[in-house]
């Protein structure tokens, strides 16, 4: 009986053209789209400079500010209140100022500051877009030192402490390169599953309460739990396809591949969609139009997504969010995935966020199924 009704399933789906486009396009898309256009980096952001100085060592302060990518020089000022302008009017992120008397301090004294403004409305791009001119500035200190001495250029928030003789060496552990989209990618397949796998079996049993087909179901001798597998299976192996899909673009295209186990990550994202299509299941079953079942599946995804430490670290919320957090699916597929995917991790470092997930989902699953009332 089992095999029928999931065959049926897939029958209904293939019918229905969105599902199939669905299905293929949705993960192309968001793995090939997201990566590029949700870039962490900041490029081309306008600087104002104010130079009081005039020197040759400004000018090449200010040669090496715009010999990058990351900025490019659009207004230039004779007084801070002129280019305070520049930024209210959206002409520029950043005021650059250099004190009269720069070249002069540098070669008597072996120190000068630098005055950086930026527009913190952003308070992202702002404090990003200092700390690119700080790591700018410290290097042009790097490069007057081989050539004069101990001499130190710094913004003048940060003090004046001239540079020794420790040399700095940082080495990133798992991320190397400190390339933004190394993160963001695993958490993209996480996203692209809990959207397909959360909205399409809300809204199945939801329609078939719509169109009536759902009380010829009910007067049927079809047990309860044999109906909810028939229509959630078909979901799971969709779940798969799509996770596979996403993983071989992941592959190819970005030449990262698992650091751990393969099997074992496939292991656990089935767990995950057993436990996110649950959802979707117990809100069909309380919901009575496809609109109700729509608005419910997106606020829970959205509410999920925000607080499951995908784009901000879980330590960082306050009290009240970590809790709620730790109620949330998505919060363990997140630590799993990142444990094996990136860092290569085993069983052992994940087992208690898999019994978590296991909870969870056997949890939601029973819920599920208790709640759905059929005439037997």
């Amino acid at each position: 009986m089992l095999k029928f009704l999931i065959e049926k399933e897939f029958k209904q789906i293939w019918r229905d053209p969105f599902i199939k486009y669905l299905i293929v396009c949705l993960p192309l898309a968001v793995m090939l789209v997201f990566p590029w256009a949700t870039t962490m980096e900041i490029k081309n952001a306008a600087v104002s400079i104010v130079d009081n100085d005039h020197s040759m060592l400004s000018e090449q302060y200010i040669r090496k500010i715009s010999a990058t990518d990351y900025f490019r020089i659009t207004d230039v000022s004779f007084t801070c209140r002129e280019a305070l302008k520049s930024i209210e009017y959206g002409v520029a992120d950043v005021i650059v100022e250099i004190p009269s008397g720069f070249e002069k301090s540098i070669i008597t004294e072996g120190r000068a500051q630098v005055q950086f403004s930026a527009n913190a409305v952003n308070a992202t791009k702002g404090s990003v877009v200092s700390s690119y001119l700080n790591a700018i500035t410290l290097d042009f200190s790097r490069d007057l030192n081989a050539l004069q001495g101990n001499i130190a250029v710094s913004p003048a928030s940060a003090g004046s402490t001239a540079i020794g003789g420790v040399t700095v060496k940082p080495y990133y552990f798992f991320n190397p390169a400190m390339d933004y989209k190394v993160p963001m990618i695993p958490a993209l397949m996480l996203l692209v599953i809990t959207v397909i796998c959360g909205f399409l079996p809300s809204m199945n049993i939801t329609e078939e309460k719509e169109t009536g087909t759902i009380e010829q179901i009910n007067v049927t001798p079809v047990p309860r739990v044999t109906f909810i597998l028939g229509k959630m299976i078909p979901y799971w192996i969709i779940g798969v396809v799509v996770f596979a899909i996403s993983l071989a673009v992941t592959v190819v295209m970005y030449d990262l591949p698992p650091s751990g186990s393969p099997i074992l990550l496939f292991g656990v994202v089935i767990l995950y969609i057993v436990a996110v299509s649950g959802i979707g299941l117990l809100i069909s079953n309380y919901s009575s139009t496809l609109q109700q079942a729509m608005f419910m599946i997106f606020f829970f995804i959205i509410i999920m997504l925000l607080i499951s430490g995908m784009f901000t670290p879980i330590e960082s919320m306050p009290v009240w969010a970590q809790a709620i957090a730790w109620l949330n699916p998505l919060t363990y597929i997140v630590k799993i995935v990142i444990t094996v995917y990136l860092k290569g991790g085993g069983f052992a470092d994940i087992w208690i966020y898999v019994m978590a997930l296991v909870l969870f989902l056997t949890a939601v699953t029973f819920w599920s199924v208790k709640s759905y009332r059929k005439q037997e």
